[in-house]
């Protein structure tokens, strides 16, 4: 007879299990042949991961250190050795890869929203520690509590692909504003009056500054002058990619970057879903008789709701070239 101890750490349904299943979390095949259950918990590093495993509902143990290709290999060697495998991680600028690494070993990974894992307030973080509560949330989860991991779509690698495009484009307008905005800074900051897109040939050659300020905007101007023609290449690329029928108001860019943020159209059930993933619906904070209705919950895909809010902003109305506003 199967006992659980109370002096034993548990996950929070290994207990139940014990008390009305009396099962180990092990799965029985019909030739009677017995296939563990395995759960990793991954914290995921450049270098290394450090790994947490919990076998067959038992107490998690000790966290492990490895290297990129031997815990592959070691994965690997636990799948070969019959058990099923569940491994969990938190999405990080990483990206997919080891999921798809571990998928193509035929182990169930899941890729879960980032999060405080210190859910009992002691101030102590290490990556075992976050390691081994992904373990545990992953073994509520396969026991069936659907809401204990927050997980994320992993996109394909095309849709990785195309979204990328409209990506760096977004990264090279964020830099040219910043270089513009630096030398504006430091002519404020002696003194002289701001002068609006100073790093143009014929507004530079015009700066009333000294010569220490003007060599040291130098550094920064052929960068600008390279950045629009970069710009402007992605911004037609982009239109070109999409369709010519657009419903009114909607722009080619816009149309593209929702179309590629979202992927995959078919992953919603309904349209309450895709207002969640945009994080454009309200937020509630209601108790008791009270019920609260707060901003826009900016929960969803922050690509995705600036495109909506640039398309509902008023100035994105203008009649004047699309590249023109895009820049």
């Amino acid at each position: 007879m199967n006992k659980c101890h109370s002096n034993t750490e548990l996950s929070s349904h290994e207990g139940t299990r014990c008390q009305f299943n009396g099962s180990t979390g092990a799965i029985k095949f019909a030739e009677g042949r017995i296939r563990p259950v395995c759960g990793l918990g991954i914290d995921v590093h450049q270098d290394f991961y450090v790994v947490v495993m919990q076998e067959g509902g038992a107490n998690p143990k000790p966290p492990q250190r490895f290297q990129k290709a031997a815990f592959l290999h070691w994965a690997a060697k636990l799948k070969r050795d019959g058990a099923e495998v569940h491994a969990v991680y938190e999405a990080c600028g990483f990206g997919f890869t080891l999921q798809r690494n571990l998928s193509v070993l035929s182990i169930h990974c899941h890729v879960v929203c980032p999060q405080k894992l210190d859910d009992l307030n002691k101030r102590v973080k290490t990556d075992g520690l976050d390691a081994k509560a992904l373990c545990l949330k992953l073994d509520r989860f396969v026991q069936g509590n659907r809401d204990a991991l927050a997980r994320v779509r992993v996109p394909t690698e095309k849709e990785e692909q195309l979204r990328a495009l409209h990506r760096q484009r977004e990264q090279l307008v964020k830099v040219r504003k910043q270089l513009e905005a630096q030398g504006r800074s430091l002519m404020v900051n002696h003194g002289f009056e701001p002068v609006k897109s100073w790093w143009k040939l014929r507004t530079f050659a015009e700066l009333q500054v000294p010569q220490w300020m003007r060599e040291l905007l130098q550094n920064s101007q052929p960068i600008l002058l390279a950045l629009p023609q970069k710009i402007g290449a992605l911004t037609l690329q982009l239109q070109i990619a999409a369709d010519p029928k657009q419903p009114r108001g909607l722009g080619l860019m816009t149309s593209v970057i929702i179309d590629r943020e979202i992927g995959d159209w078919n992953r919603f059930n309904n349209r309450r879903q895709i207002a969640s993933y945009t994080g454009l619906c309200p937020g509630e904070y209601s108790s008791g008789n009270t019920r609260l209705q707060r901003c826009v919950t900016k929960h969803g895909n922050p690509r995705l709701r600036a495109a909506l809010v640039e398309l509902a902003c008023p100035e994105s109305l203008r009649g004047s070239s699309p590249i023109t506003n895009q820049l």
